[in-house]
């Protein structure tokens, strides 16, 4: 087999059945249509019904099964009627992503014992919910592949979103656990920390001066795209990566690796 055919084998999804928690907007969306571009049957669900409609549309759309289940993350109840209905109709699920996560910009003198809650309760506990509901079928599987979303504020600090920072730190610490425990088990557990993207979330905050020095930091002096962060998470979905767990990979146009620009 050529190179060129040996990567493709790699990255063929034909076959799997993912589940993509926040999947319906954004880099999740963006995620579940390259995972059913790649071959994988995709079940994108987030408390939106309108955006599981017309993402199921899309994904359908490129010949893929799919299902259209509306769940909460912050509801265990939910995320466990999410898998069971998934099981149910595709009888396996190879791989999840948790893309579902929300943030809140203020002073941390002025953040309130609530918002710090919710923003911890969606952003880790969620992520945490859908991994230990969605893990041990992986586990009887003896197969799995579990893709979390981290950030850039999983390595640095952002002004005035410690709550969101904390939790991204707290997903890369959560990564890197679950890849060690659940290694023998067969399932690989690695996260992406996107670099900047717009999103109808961030836009304008990407068009103010927190933007602009976000770009200047950034050595490609431009923002990514959600298909980028999308293409890293086909290759951690894929059998190309069998041997990596427990990474945090940063697609992030060099920021991260970034001191001095000019």
């Amino acid at each position: 087999m050529n190179s060129a055919k040996q990567e493709a084998a790699g990255h063929d999804l034909h076959g799997r059945c993912a589940v993509v928690v926040g999947g319906t907007a954004g880099i999740g969306r963006a995620i579940a249509l390259a995972l059913a571009a790649a071959g994988a049957d995709v079940v994108a669900s987030s408390r939106s019904a309108a955006g599981i409609g017309s993402t199921a549309d899309a994904i359908e759309a490129l010949g893929r099964k799919t299902l259209r289940v509306v769940s909460d993350v912050s509801d265990r109840a939910s995320l466990k009627n999410l898998h069971e209905e998934v099981l149910a109709e595709f009888g396996r699920i190879d791989i999840l992503v948790n893309s579902a996560g929300i943030t809140r910009r203020m002073p941390t003198i002025d953040c309130d014992e609530q918002t710090w809650r919710s923003i911890m309760d969606v952003n880790l506990n969620g992520t945490l919910r859908a991994c230990q509901i969605f893990g041990k079928t992986m586990m009887q599987a003896r197969y799995g592949r579990i893709i979390d979303i981290a950030s850039l504020s999983t390595f640095v600090a952002f002004h005035e979103v410690a709550a969101y920072g904390a939790s991204k730190a707290a997903i890369g610490a959560l990564t890197r656990s679950l890849a060690v425990e659940w290694a023998p088990h067969g399932i690989t557990v690695n996260a992406i920390a996107p670099g900047i993207i717009p999103t109808s979330l961030n836009r304008a905050l990407l068009d103010s001066p927190r933007g602009h020095e976000l770009r200047m930091r950034t050595p490609m002096a431009r923002f990514g795209t959600a298909e980028e962060v999308a293409g890293a998470a086909v290759y951690l979905a894929a059998e190309s990566s069998g041997f990596v767990t427990g990474q945090i990979l940063a697609v992030d146009g060099g920021f991260l690796a970034s001191g001095v620009n000019q």
